[in-house]
């Protein structure tokens, strides 16, 4: 898919966000990269054959709490 020169990662590697991003909806808070990869706004992903990539934002706390 990729034809850039050196080439993006693969989707299924673990750089796989360093792809350059081909298409974005920014009001709609996604993007694709050159490897496939649908990134959201929320920091979860879609892998090209379909798996999902659960968001990797940091749960919120609750203040105060031990």
């Amino acid at each position: 898919m990729c034809q850039h020169n050196p080439r993006c990662p693969d989707a299924d590697s673990a750089d796989r966000d360093q792809a350059q991003l081909v298409t974005q909806a920014v009001s709609q808070g996604w993007g694709r990269r050159c490897n496939g990869l649908l990134t959201f706004d929320d920091t979860g992903g879609l892998l090209p054959d379909g798996r999902i990539i659960a968001p990797q934002r940091p749960l919120p706390t609750l203040a105060g709490a031990a």
